[in-house]
């Protein structure tokens, strides 16, 4: 085993490491998902029929295939199938509304779309407005036209390609909301994926949460078109660990799989947490193999910890990281999660090992410990740039390296990170990424709004919720209902905001840009930190 973990650490490419996997873990579980179980041999030999399938289509190095559908183990299959061409999978936002992942279809240049069950119509709609998609290919998914994928795959042999691939080669493009109001595509590469798999770096050891579990079983329940929910698959595959996987996040079959299952890791959203605490069965569930639940996208409140810490009796990891650095890069450990409290609690805790941070001004100069910044960072985790936007990448990552966060924070003295606010607008809500460009682009297009900006307000719940404030055109009449309504027809329904707020006009500053702050303000009186 010593000479496999030194083979895996050793690999440029997250497909060498299945080839290894398959190999020396040949039956080894590597996914269940229902009734079905894949072990790490059967996941070499599908990919590769998978690839020699996506070849004879004439899917090349650097093409783009798109995946619409819930979480399925067939999803990963597929997925590295072609990466093993050097293909690159863009995993869609099964909540979005059609005219959106039409926009992402179109913009990733995606010829091959892989497709799950519950999506046949969506699919049929979007793709006949996308002329360059050519290929359907639905995971126990029916649609006259398209291709059955157990059948397309399985009419290919099981012959690696053997496409010479390195680190730098591209590997998984995801779509992050976007400043504009149109979403960007991070590029991930085999490199940043492993980085971030096996937390390679110099200055240091990994730690205890991070050390390999005997016989350890993951569930996945996070969203695929989420770092959280493709890299956990990615890194159980890097690690070796059988991944139970849930179409969505459903708290009460979490619970069956959790008794059904010797689960030792799990990560969720806070807002995921709170709802799994709430079933009426949380209580009578036995959750002793639980080592570790890890936890991001937003902060987790002090009493929510401590009800969980004593119902779920495990570790807790606050994870910090986003998208354009292929996910976590800085960790709360289990043992700064003190159920009384504490200063450090309110940090997202301190680098993994390889990544750097620095909290800069708006000129680029490191700032001194205490000094809330933008929150910049370096490491081989970090995106390869967004596609088809060099602009976007260079205002992002300059040419040392250092990506741009667009968080605002300070480290203190012990190099703890604590997040204060938002340089960008961003909302989070239940774990969603939403930028108010986007819904308010959305609510411009109703004839009756003349002005509205879009804020995020405290929420018990989400976390954050999206509130609008809107000016009605002169004479008009607009309710709440209307204004929400409008915005369903348009964009995904998470996106859409909570309640409206009616005024008679927009603060601004003397160049027209809304003042945020001033309407957030009487929302967040009286909390320590600008974002929920």
């Amino acid at each position: 085993m010593a000479d496999l973990d030194a083979l895996i650490e050793a690999a440029p490419t997250v497909t060498d490491i299945v080839r290894l996997r398959g190999e020396h873990c040949a039956d080894q579980d590597a996914f269940t998902f229902g009734d079905e179980l894949m072990s790490f041999a059967q996941l070499d030999e599908g990919s590769n029929r998978a690839a020699q399938a996506l070849s004879a289509m004439g899917v090349t190095k650097g093409d783009r295939v798109a995946y619409l559908g819930k979480n399925h183990h067939l999803y990963f299959e597929a997925f590295l199938g072609a990466a093993k061409i050097g293909a690159v999978m863009t995993p869609v936002n099964w909540r979005l509304a059609p005219p959106e992942v039409v926009y992402i279809l179109d913009n990733c240049e995606a010829e091959v779309v892989f497709f799950g069950p519950g999506f046949e119509d969506v699919i049929a709609k979007v793709s006949a407005q996308c002329p360059r998609v050519k290929s359907l290919i639905g995971i126990d998914a029916s649609l006259e036209g398209a291709s059955d994928y157990r059948e397309w795959r399985d009419a290919h042999e099981a012959t690696d390609p053997n496409i010479p691939l390195g680190a730098d080669d591209e590997f998984l493009q995801l779509y992050t909301s976007g400043t504009t109001g149109r979403p960007k595509g991070a590029i991930m590469t085999h490199g940043s994926i492993l980085a971030s798999g096996l937390s390679k770096g110099d200055d240091g050891p990994t730690r205890e949460w991070q050390e390999p579990i005997e016989n350890d079983v993951s569930l996945v329940a996070m969203p695929c078109f989420h770092i959280s929910g493709t890299g956990n698959g990615l890194a159980n595959i890097v690690s070796g660990t059988h991944s139970i996987v849930l179409p969505e996040y459903d708290p009460t079959k979490a619970l069956e799989l959790i008794e059904q299952y010797p689960i030792s890791k799990l990560f969720l959203v806070p807002a995921a947490i709170q709802i799994l605490l709430n079933h009426p069965r949380a209580n009578e569930v036995d959750f002793s193999t639980l080592r570790y639940i890890t936890y991001g996208a937003s902060p987790i409140p002090l009493e929510l910890m401590k009800e969980a810490m004593e119902v779920l009796g495990c570790g807790f990891v606050q994870m910090y990281g986003m998208t354009e650095t292929s996910g976590t890069i800085v960790a709360l450990d289990p043992k700064d999660h003190l159920p009384e409290g504490g200063p450090k609690m309110r940090s997202v805790g301190t680098p993994l090992n390889g990544v750097e941070l620095k909290i800069i001004d708006a000129d680029g100069n490191t700032l001194p410990a205490g000094t809330i910044g933008e929150i910049a960072t370096r490491s081989g985790k970090n995106m390869a740039g967004y596609w088809r936007l060099p602009e976007a990448s260079q205002e992002t990552i300059d040419e040392e390296g250092w990506l741009r966060t667009g968080d605002a924070g300070y480290l203190d003295e012990d190099g703890y990170l604590y997040i204060q606010d938002r340089v960008k607008d961003m909302i989070i809500s239940g774990g969603e990424n939403i930028y108010p460009a986007e819904v308010e682009n959305a609510l411009y297009a109703h004839p009756q709004i003349g002005d509205v900006a879009v804020i995020g307000i405290p929420s018990e719940k989400w976390g954050e919720e999206v509130k609008a404030c809107v000016v009605v055109k002169d004479g008009a009449e607009l309710t709440e209902a209307d204004v929400i309504a409008h915005a369903r027809e348009h964009i995904a329904g998470y996106k859409c905001p909570k309640s409206i707020d009616f005024i008679s006009e927009l603060p601004r500053n003397p160049s027209g840009k809304i003042l945020r702050k001033d309407l957030r303000a009487p929302y967040w009186e009286g909390k320590e930190k600008a974002v929920n």
